[in-house]
């Protein structure tokens, strides 16, 4: 039941309407027995100061989502390593008299990628897709377990390179064009852009243009995959898309706001019966 002492969270960004993480976050709130509901805003790049603030001053906290990761950064009292690195904040929450501010996709993205692929993918060639906010998250994670080399590809060469001298040094490279990816070799392909959110969005990647391809991750999710997805699997690749991102990023949230273990399998299972 909703009270006066029930805190108050939500996901800010544009569009939201089809975001599952009030279905998640609600569900663990149940499970965990703590009193607070989760809502979703549709927000603009002014409005997000003020519900930031609002939000966590009140005793709530919430999620930032696309377009707006970057710009929470700023509106931040302290923002945590992960924020930092990646210039980038997906989760917030008030603390000791100041906004705190963390990106959970980093882990949300490490512990998803190791469920996918059962280890850490220590030794990869990786090719990235995406120089957003979403996309530095995974290169961070993807750099800390260990990857080889990540190579990004992005419709800005300016801001994927931007991105590789930030986060990857030596171990990061910006892909020019086609020409430099064609007949590549990678274990790795991780879809961090938007397209596939759209009915009429075209595919990332035409996967068949690489010579390997071990694995496709894409971080867009829908209720049948994506059409990334299905093209992978097509082809015969292993490939998985961004629900367990999502369900393992929004456990790293709970754990933020709450200061006690996620319900994994309760967000896991809101999740499938909904999507």
């Amino acid at each position: 039941m909703i009270t006066a002492d029930t805190r108050v969270f939500a996901l800010l960004g544009a569009p939201v309407s089809h975001s599952l993480s009030p279905v998640i976050q609600n569900a663990a709130a149940r499970e965990a027995g703590v009193d607070g509901v989760y809502v979703a805003l549709n927000t603009t790049q002014a409005e997000l100061p003020g519900f930031i603030r609002g939000l966590s001053q009140a005793g709530g906290g919430g999620n930032i989502t696309l377009p707006l990761k970057e710009r929470a950064r700023s509106v931040l009292d302290t923002p945590l390593e992960a924020v930092r690195r990646t210039g980038a904040c997906n989760t917030f929450w008030f603390q000791d008299g100041k906004v705190i501010g963390d990106n959970t996709d980093v882990e949300g993205f490490r512990r998803a990628l190791r469920t996918f692929l059962g280890a850490p993918p220590e030794g990869y060639r990786v090719l990235l897709l995406g120089a957003g906010g979403a996309a530095r998250a995974v290169m961070v994670a993807l750099l800390d377990d260990g990857a080889s080399q990540v190579s990004v590809v992005n419709r800005s060469v300016e801001r994927a390179r931007s991105m590789a001298r930030r986060i990857g040094g030596a171990r990061a490279r910006v892909v020019d064009g086609p020409r430099d990816w064609h007949n590549g070799d990678f274990d790795l392909v991780v879809n961090a852009t938007s397209l596939g959110l759209g009915v009429d969005d075209p595919l990332p990647l035409q996967l068949d243009r690489l010579s390997r391809a071990g694995a496709v991750v894409d971080l867009v999710y829908g209720p049948l995959g994506t059409p990334f997805l299905r093209h992978a699997e097509g082809l015969g690749i292993r490939a998985t898309d961004g629900k367990e991102m999502l369900v393992q990023q929004a456990a790293a949230s709970f754990e933020r706001w709450w200061d006690r273990p996620a319900p994994v399998e309760v967000m896991r299972s809101a999740l499938q019966g909904s999507a």
